[in-house]
């Protein structure tokens, strides 16, 4: 066996290498971790959505427990039992049935005629210039000031009631639409166009595509509105409803059973605004995917 010469360096014997960051073992999460937080992210976002009711309920129920507590703030254990004791038996089909019959009704119909007349008044100019005049003059009235003049017209049924919500309701969509369809993109309005998309099919690609963003926050508005009316409406005359049935409470000095009337009233606005911001989800959901690539950009 040959030595190494003076130019030739001797061998070592050969060692293994030390493990370097990159080839260090990561480490994964295990599969119990993983269920672990996907359990927990739901139970977080309801503890934060019922954290604050909670605070709140407490802060009203110390107040309450106080010596001078008046006779027209009743515990919650009251409310609660009045409660149950009203929605849960026939009184729900007699007042609060009738009641969001009259509300989606004339928030459909509200709904449709603010986006028929937006698109309409948003594409053509000259009509929106015509009209604009005696739209601003409407949208100046407040809708319960129309309550005497729909009695009159319309007597004191369901009709009365709708048209009043209607009224009042159709405004945020129609001003909401005739700016998203104005703020259509003209790049997008000439290539449609040049493809030759006319008609009902650029209606439906186009402008209410790209309108659909502010016309869902006109709706969202007016959802808010139509709770409004319709518990107004049902206060001046009618025989039924949740805005009568609270009224009648308070003039019997049913203290209790009116504030269930109110928090009655305060669930079903949580419902129809978290059912809202399902559909919304649905309807914007390439709006919103589109924002958050631009983001990402």
């Amino acid at each position: 066996m040959s030595r190494p010469t003076a130019h030739e360096p001797a061998l070592e014997p050969s060692t293994p290498a030390a493990p370097t960051e990159q080839e260090a073992p990561v480490a994964r999460p295990s599969r119990r971790r993983g269920r672990a937080d996907r359990t927990a992210g739901p139970a977080l976002r309801v503890a934060h959505v019922l954290l604050l009711p909670t605070l709140l309920i407490g802060v009203y129920w110390a107040f309450t427990a106080q010596p001078g507590a008046g006779f027209y703030t009743p515990t919650p254990a009251a409310i609660a039992t009045a409660f149950v004791d009203l929605w849960f038996s026939e009184r729900f089909f007699v007042d609060v049935l009738p009641s969001l019959g009259r509300l989606l009704t004339g928030f459909a119909l509200a709904a449709l005629l603010g986006v028929g007349l937006g698109v309409l008044l948003g594409s053509n100019a000259r009509v929106r210039a015509t009209c604009e005049p005696v739209l601003e003059f409407l949208r100046a009235i407040p809708p319960p000031v129309l309550v005497p003049l729909m009695i009159m017209l319309a007597g004191i049924d369901d009709t009365m009631k709708i048209a009043v919500i209607v009224f009042g309701c159709l405004w945020p969509v129609l001003l909401n639409t005739v700016e998203g369809v104005r703020a259509v993109d003209p790049v997008l309005a000439d290539t449609a166009r040049c493809y030759g998309i006319t008609g009902t099919t650029r209606l439906r690609v186009l402008v209410l595509r790209s309108a659909s963003p502010q016309i869902m926050a006109g709706l969202r508005l007016a959802l808010a509105l139509a709770i409004i009316l319709m518990v107004i409406s049902e206060m001046f005359a009618s025989s039924s409803g949740l805005g009568f049935a609270i009224v009648q409470f308070q003039r019997t000095f049913a203290i209790p059973e009116m504030w269930a009337g109110m928090v009655l009233l305060g669930v079903i606005g949580f419902a129809l605004s978290s059912l809202f911001e399902l559909v919304e989800g649905r309807v914007l959901g390439w709006y919103r995917g589109l924002r958050a690539a631009h983001r990402g950009e």
